[in-house]
């Protein structure tokens, strides 16, 4: 994963937020090739989902709108939806170092002595054994038993647990709630009258919008609502890279249907949702499917058929899996709460059966930044037999740049007809035009960014207007003509 995050950096993924200051935890910047590669993403969800949604199971094509909602709303939509009241985890403050972690993301090693390291719980061994040994314990792990920090006799004895960042034991707090929403202030003043939240999903605009979309299209349950967009949650421990920061974007739809049908829909968008994140290159054997347990269960989702993850093997989570897109039934708890907090009618007509029912929602919801994440994983690949030493194997559909138009040398000759080629190609497709360094380092650099296709102008090209094509994965040449080069692309996208 480190070489993952170093390679993001060096070539222009992912920095950190505000990195001349030091950064600032939970928070990052995608660079140049980094936002290329999610806006390819959300295109690619926004046309499978909106533009050209799936066919249905009665071979017809289901019916699914966009919106864009606003990112701070009415604060009684964040009351009605559970989030001010539930929307918590359980912290413990270290009292030496000020610093908060989340109690249940919290192990303790326990033996014979009244020494109880702390540790979080997807540390390696061996880390945890160097930590040992710095307290001036055991070095390996030989005779500790794994406690988590949450069970009631660790918590009846705090004053032997050593904080993950302290050398003594009892400077840990006993766990308190905290919300998970940032909030801030509407207007002139800032006080409680005026305190509004950064939403943390994206979810509930759609339901705020439900009767707008009613009233406003010709939509007929069932049918679904699609919004992209940027969430905030202030997690006290962001970690992972972008697997788990405190702004992140969300591609969430909601679809309505009848509750008698919701086992359905949940089935089918589960597959759907599976087969397309396989058809942009996560391959089958890194991706799983797991149904929630029922201890893991949002409020929404108790009284339904649950929710079903799409999970992803990340390398920090690896031999086990970590949630790319969770598939909920989220009954008609939302529609309801708010029909509750809000005194507005949150029901629908059926305009042939004249029947009013409040709809059940199944709610497909992946992480846009964790399908970036997920895909730079995937593609990422060791070859040491070329000079780069790895290259990014991306899908052509989400590859930053479709192809990289390199002049072999910076001679009269050749420059000019690369540039002639790359004005053509641009308008079609993200291109690069590489005229500095050789070209094996030009060669390396397109490796690592992750572009199919290379195309390189040399003499030949002046004689008899043909150009190397060089292939990423297996770096295979061959010469086409100049006038071809964007069909072999718009072939090659197809795939």
């Amino acid at each position: 994963m480190k070489d993952i995050v170093a390679l993001c950096k060096r070539r222009g993924f992912v920095f950190a937020a505000s990195d001349i200051y030091g950064g600032l935890n939970g928070f990052w910047d995608f660079g140049p090739l980094g936002v290329e590669l999610k806006n390819n993403l959300r295109d690619l969800w926004w046309k499978a989902m909106v533009i050209t949604p799936p066919i249905g199971p009665d071979g017809n094509p289901v019916e699914i709108v966009g919106i864009d909602s606003a990112i701070i709303q009415n604060p009684k939509t964040w009351e009605a939806s559970g989030h001010v009241g539930g929307f918590s985890d359980p912290m413990v403050d270290c009292r030496e170092t000020k610093k908060r972690y989340r109690a249940d993301h919290l192990v303790v090693l326990k033996n014979d002595t009244d020494k109880w390291p702390a540790f979080f719980e997807d540390v390696e061994d061996t880390d945890i054994e160097k930590r040992l040994k710095k307290l001036g314990l055991a070095q390996d792990l030989t005779g500790y038993e794994r406690h988590n920090l949450t069970e009631p006799d660790i918590l009846a004895a705090l004053d032997k647990v050593i904080g993950p960042d302290v050398d003594k034991a009892g400077t840990l707090t006993e766990p308190q709630q905290f919300n998970l929403m940032f909030h801030t202030f509407v207007g002139a003043t800032a006080n409680e009258d005026n305190k509004a939240y950064l939403r943390p999903e994206t979810a509930q605009g759609i339901f705020l919008n439900f009767k707008n979309v009613v009233d406003s299209t010709r939509v007929r349950v069932p049918f679904g609502i699609a919004q992209i967009g940027k969430a905030f949650r202030n997690e006290v421990t962001p970690r992972n890279f972008i697997f788990r920061s405190r702004e992140f974007e969300q591609m969430e739809m909601e679809w309505f249907c009848r509750a008698e049908e919701a086992k359905m829909w949940q089935e089918f968008w589960f597959e759907e949702r599976a087969h397309w994140w396989k058809s942009i290159g996560l391959s089958s054997a890194n991706l799983q499917m797991r149904p929630h347990e029922s201890d893991e269960l949002a409020h929404y989702a108790k009284e339904g058929l649950g929710t079903s993850d799409i999970e992803y093997k990340f390398p920090f989570t690896d031999p086990d899996f970590g949630e790319l897109e969770g598939i909920a039934h989220r009954c008609d708890f939302d529609l309801t709460q708010h029909q509750k907090f809000s005194g507005q009618k949150m029901d629908y007509l059926d305009p042939v059966a004249q029947e009013r029912f409040t709809p059940h929602v199944i709610e497909p919801a992946a992480g846009l930044t964790r399908g970036v994440l997920a895909l730079i994983c995937e593609a990422y690949t060791v070859d040491e037999s070329r000079p780069s030493g790895v290259y990014l194997n991306f899908h052509p559909s989400v590859a930053p740049k479709k192809a990289a138009i390199l002049p072999l040398t910076a001679k009269e000759e050749h420059v000019p007809l690369a540039q002639k080629l790359y004005l053509e190609l641009r308008e079609e497709f993200p291109v690069d035009l590489d005229i500095k360094q050789n070209i094996g380092k030009r060669y390396a650099r397109q490796d690592e960014i992750g572009t199919p296709y290379c195309f390189t102008i040399d003499n030949d090209t002046i004689a008899d207007q043909t150009v190397t094509v060089r292939d990423r994965n297996t770096m295979a040449q061959e010469r086409i003509h100049m006038d071809k080069v964007a069909d072999y692309l718009r072939e090659k996208m197809k795939r």
